[in-house]
């Protein structure tokens, strides 16, 4: 299992100061972009991702929640085991938004709300190396946990096969609910207010991986 802090969590008027604060620790930071448009919540944009890129050594996961990933995509300065990931639901074609993250040298995933039917990943399982399955609805952080998502990862578990792709959960993540989700199969967990709520992130991170090692 890796661990993912969501900076959405994070106090935005530090957020450099907020994601060391999670290292050692983090194996990776996650980036809720969003465009007010395809969520109802405006966030980070490329400027924002870059000067951190430039700072922090640790790989970027860019969950583009906006409407036209293909034409934004680009404008990320990343490293090739940074991950851009896609909605299937936004307004670009797939095959735009994959040649668009191809092209800014990042990896390719895809996400999905959980509404979505599991079978619009299908013709695009050859192409990615990365799948977020959203376990809340994307937008705002501090979500309940949806109990569903379990039977999704399972399902796309099924799915991904032999191929070499990753699966990533978001939405909900804490002590209770990251063992049955390491469980179904996924490999990245990404955790927002389980981690930048606590007093102690060291602490809280420490938790969260001892309950996910318990896990079969």
């Amino acid at each position: 299992m890796r661990l993912s802090p969501s900076l959405l969590s994070a106090d935005f008027a530090r957020i450099e100061d907020e994601a060391r604060s999670v290292l050692p620790g983090a194996d990776r930071f996650h980036w809720d972009v969003m465009d007010g448009h395809f969520v109802p919540n405006l966030t980070f944009g490329p400027p924002v991702v870059n000067a951190l890129r430039r700072r922090l050594e640790e790989p970027f996961d860019i969950h583009l929640m906006i409407d036209r990933p293909a034409e934004y995509a680009r404008q990320f300065d990343v490293r090739p085991d940074d991950v851009i990931v896609f909605h299937v639901e936004s307004a670009d074609s797939p095959a735009d938004s994959i040649a668009s993250i191809r092209e800014a040298g990042a990896r390719v995933g895809v996400s999905l709300r959980p509404g979505t039917a599991l079978d619009a990943l299908a013709p695009l399982l050859d192409e990615i190396s990365h799948v977020l399955v959203m376990s809340v609805e994307p937008g705002f952080g501090g979500q309940a946990f949806m109990p569903e998502a379990l039977d999704r990862i399972r399902l796309l578990r099924e799915m991904v096969g032999e191929r070499k792709i990753e699966i990533a959960v978001d939405g909900g993540i804490n002590v209770e609910t990251i063992r049955p989700v390491v469980d179904a199969g996924a490999e990245i967990i990404i955790a927002g207010s389980a981690i930048f709520g606590k007093p102690d992130r060291h602490a809280a991170m420490r938790a969260l991986r001892k309950a996910a090692g318990d896990a079969a």
